[in-house]
């Protein structure tokens, strides 16, 4: 795997600015402009927030719990996280790959756990059942020989899409 250290580091930087700073430094902007262009011009606010601090105490209190909950219900009640999440599959050849790999990982443990408990129990398998393994068995070396994560592969999966 060739590792491209430039795109690398702008991934990291991406999501050090976008998932750390810049979410801190929105809330703290918000907060400043929000108190000090509004709350300080009106008096009936003024008197509810005396204080810079106090004022980002009350908040805090109200709006951390509220959007735990809705962060919370993105991910468990709504179906926008389960559309991100297949989008996030259909576009990485990575993650594909590995659906991919289980699926017929699966497949081919479910045949093996069969013909275990069969041999196990004393039992010959017939031809059918020796037959159906040796598929298997070229089925999986044609899937690893075929199957890469290579540029090639992942464009012609987006033209059958």
């Amino acid at each position: 795997m060739s590792k491209n250290y430039f795109f690398r580091a702008w991934f990291y930087f991406r999501t050090g600015w976008s998932t750390y700073f810049a979410f801190i430094f929105a809330a703290i902007n918000t907060l400043t402009v929000t108190y000090f262009l509004a709350i300080e011009q009106y008096p009936i606010l003024h008197s509810i927030f005396p204080s810079f601090i106090i004022y980002v105490l009350i908040i805090a209190s109200i709006s951390i719990p509220i959007l735990v909950l809705i962060g919370y219900a993105h991910y468990k009640r709504s179906s926008a996280f389960k559309a991100e999440a297949d989008v996030y599959i259909e576009a990485n050849p990575h993650m594909r790959r590995i659906l991919s790999n289980t699926e017929m990982l699966l497949k081919l443990f479910d045949e093996i756990t069969i013909s275990t408990v069969k041999l196990s129990e004393g039992k010959k398998l017939n031809d059918d059942e020796i037959n159906k393994l040796i598929n298997i068995k070229k089925e999986l070396s044609k899937y690893i020989k075929d199957n890469t994560i290579s540029p090639k592969n992942y464009d012609d999966d987006k033209k059958e899409n």
